[in-house]
């Protein structure tokens, strides 16, 4: 007997799915099949594959924007510091869930425009953390924790394509481990203080 709703039992098996056959793999029939319901009732949640892999992004992985958008609201709360740690660590954990999922879009051409097209109707997008961290340290610029004349479109770029590439950039070394996520968190947010940091000390 079922027991999740099924736009949950839905999530999961896309979730599933996409993370073990790829997003290009992944038919609507066989994540129907994987949830136990039918393909006419997965359309009734969702309207295309595209739409539910968004909603697995967004509901299924570390929920970055929410967090950045908290963060905004309210500058000032908290040590610079602890917030971009906990930025940077959300930030790692999302891309390296969300990478084995998006990758396959990369290698079809068409595939990923029509991912493309819906990102942006539902207004999301791999964007959007970028924009969402630059407001914040905007925020806290205005609030004079972070330096005036500090790029922060700049300092959100390079903490989150850090935090990206430890999704993919380690599977060659020796040991193919990623470094651990709360110390890289941690260096990533006292290494980009130092450049953009009000005070002597970061924090």
């Amino acid at each position: 007997m079922q027991t999740k709703p099924t736009r949950v039992r839905i999530l999961d098996a896309a979730h599933e799915l996409m993370l073990t056959v790829g997003l290009a793999r992944a038919t609507t029939k066989e994540i129907a099949r994987a949830a136990g319901c039918s393909e006419a009732a997965l359309y009734k949640h969702f309207d295309s594959k595209e739409e539910l892999f968004v909603r697995v992004l967004t509901e299924r992985l570390p929920r970055l924007t929410p967090l950045l958008g908290g963060l905004a609201a309210e500058p000032g709360q908290g040590t610079l510091e602890e917030n971009l740690t906990e930025i940077a660590r959300q930030a790692a954990l999302f891309y390296e869930q969300s990478f084995p999922i998006a990758a396959s879009l990369y290698a079809e051409t068409q595939l990923k425009r029509r991912h493309d097209d819906v990102l942006r109707t539902l207004g999301s997008g791999p964007h959007l953390p970028i924009q969402g961290l630059d407001a914040y340290l905007r925020a806290e610029q205005d609030a004079g924790r972070v330096r005036a004349g500090a790029d922060t479109y700049a300092a959100a770029s390079l903490l989150l394509g850090a935090c990206a590439q430890r999704a993919f950039a380690y599977d060659a070394t020796d040991s193919g481990e990623r470094p651990a996520v709360d110390e890289f968190a941690a260096r990533l947010a006292k290494t980009l203080l130092g450049g953009i940091s009000a005070a002597e000390s970061a924090g």
